[in-house]
């Protein structure tokens, strides 16, 4: 499936409708997962894609690759699918009991290290593929709504406004989202990696 996935990227011809799912299934699937965690999500909307693609494959030009040209509206159907479930959580809060700020600092006030070193260097951190794949099991923790905000403005690489506009929130509502969303991860981050758990141990 890969090699399939290798040569249907390449850009050489646009294949038949009835050939994407054996030749970028596999790839789209994987690309959903990564930013939605959750089967049954990753599953929906890349039939949703493939149907998109059918119902526009007029407006395909040829240009670049066809699975390029369907990744563009898989991204596009994940931001719908991110802010749908963003609806369930509007105000992105979380209960003082499981407070991330809270549990951010040691008993003097300080930031305890595990998180102070993954806060300072997020985007240098996720480079790291094991470490991302921490970061991507940790999300499933998160509040919807903070869940929602990160994976658009970090995985998706959406603009303030963008996701603002996504997520019918407000700027403010927005940096509140964000800032708990990178705690929260931070706590869950630092606590694994400190114990040095792999990706598949997270599984």
């Amino acid at each position: 499936m890969d090699n399939q996935d290798n040569a249907a990227g390449s850009g050489d011809g646009a294949l038949e409708p009835s050939e994407w799912l054996d030749a970028y299934g596999d790839y789209l699937y994987r690309y959903a997962m990564s930013r939605l965690r959750d089967t049954n999500a990753a599953e929906e909307v890349v039939q949703e894609t493939f149907l998109a693609g059918i119902k526009k494959r007029e407006q395909y030009s040829g240009e670049g690759s066809q699975r390029g040209w369907l990744l563009t509206i898989l991204k596009r159907k994940i931001v719908d699918h991110v802010r749908q479930r963003a609806r369930f959580d509007r105000d992105g809060a979380v209960g003082t009991e499981h407070d991330p700020i809270a549990e951010s600092f040691d008993s003097g006030g300080h930031w305890k290290l595990s998180v102070a070193a993954w806060m300072k260097a997020p985007a240098d951190a996720i480079e790291s593929s094991e470490l991302w794949a921490i970061v991507e099991g940790c999300l499933t923790h998160l509040p919807v709504g903070q869940a929602s905000a990160f994976t658009l403005s970090v995985m998706e690489e959406l603009d303030s406004d963008e996701i603002c506009r996504e997520l019918d929130i407000t700027p403010s509502n927005l940096w509140v989202r964000l800032h708990r969303a990178r705690i929260g991860l931070a706590n869950c981050v630092g606590a694994r990696w400190d114990h040095g758990a792999t990706p598949a141990q997270q599984a």
